[in-house]
């Protein structure tokens, strides 16, 4: 699977680049047939403590699949992402086997 991640307007550490990368591989567990992921980091600008926003796209055979949350930090964000991409990776995964 290859991963590119987009931060406009600010530069993304090492170490959030290692975490979203180790985070990804795991979905491949659950469909093996993931392409590419694309993962998009944006900070609002509001008053509000969770202005973090990260939005992942994951291309997969079909149709792509979109995930988009909002938290305190991008590590947080990037986990709720993960859990629902995850059930979106399961129920395709099944109907893939219920017309097989």
């Amino acid at each position: 699977m290859k991963i590119n991640v987009q931060a406009p307007n600010f530069a993304v550490k090492e170490d959030l680049l290692v975490f979203i990368e180790k985070r990804l591989q795991k979905l491949e567990q659950f469909y093996d047939k993931i392409v590419a992921a694309d993962v998009f980091l944006k900070v609002q600008k509001t008053s509000e403590k969770e202005n973090k926003i990260t939005e992942v796209l994951l291309s997969v055979p079909g149709s792509d699949l979109i995930c988009k949350k909002e938290s305190k930090t991008f590590e947080a964000a990037l986990d709720e992402c993960i859990k629902s991409l995850e059930r979106q990776l399961k129920k395709r995964k099944q109907k893939q086997r219920a017309f097989a």
